[in-house]
């Protein structure tokens, strides 16, 4: 027991009272944890096939480009891209244990055909088709996965602090309590030990 913590059975009380604060804690934290992971690990696998999908895109849509490029010229590539759209995107808040986890609402199309491009059909050949539509697609995915990797690093960073917090209290916070109740209820017990022996020698004596 710690020389500063009285060795009363007002302090007895009130360790088992924080205690049982703690005990409640760790258990809500537990429950906390708990849901954190049902809800990160549906969104863990699609993460991660999302990326290897952008990455696949992103290497196909290079390729083309640089095809583009070769045959058609930087100006005729460029002139793909008109003309140029205002894209709007809405930002939805939802929470989980309350955490914070952002997603985005109504995705734009990003996919155009010629008619949409400022391009005329005779000057479009198929390297400069085949590159506009894997950058479109490439976007598309890009956005798609915002929300997705926003919500796993969310739930990531939230499950990683609650597991620290749970790790604390039951292996530093409940422990140290744990001890310092016993530690109060063994010096009450010597106390009422004592006090007996010293009534049994007083009755003795009389």
């Amino acid at each position: 027991m710690k020389p500063h913590v009285a060795p009363t059975r007002a302090e007895l009380l009130r360790s088992k009272r924080l205690l049982g604060r703690v005990a409640q804690g760790a258990q809500l934290l537990r429950r906390k944890r708990e849901a954190l992971v049902r809800a990160l690990v549906p969104l863990a696998r699609p993460a991660a096939e999302a990326r290897r999908a952008i990455a696949d895109t992103a290497v196909a849509a290079y390729r083309a480009e640089r095809e583009a490029l070769a045959i058609h010229g930087e100006d005729a590539v460029a002139a793909t891209a008109l003309p140029p759209r205002t894209l709007e995107l809405d930002l939805e808040v939802e929470r989980v244990w309350g955490v914070v986890v952002p997603a985005l609402a109504d995705l734009p199309t990003f996919d155009r055909d010629l008619e949409a491009r400022a391009t005329a059909p005779s000057s479009t050949g198929p390297a400069l088709f085949e590159a506009t539509n894997h950058f479109e697609m490439l976007a598309t995915q890009l956005l798609q996965a915002v929300t997705r990797e926003a919500q796993v690093r969310a739930l990531g960073t939230a499950l990683a602090r609650t597991a620290r917090q749970l790790h604390t209290l039951e292996q530093r916070v409940m422990p140290e309590l744990s001890a310092r109740a016993a530690a109060v209820a063994a010096a009450l017990d010597e106390r009422d030990r004592e006090d007996q022996t010293r009534l049994r020698t007083l009755r003795k004596r009389r």
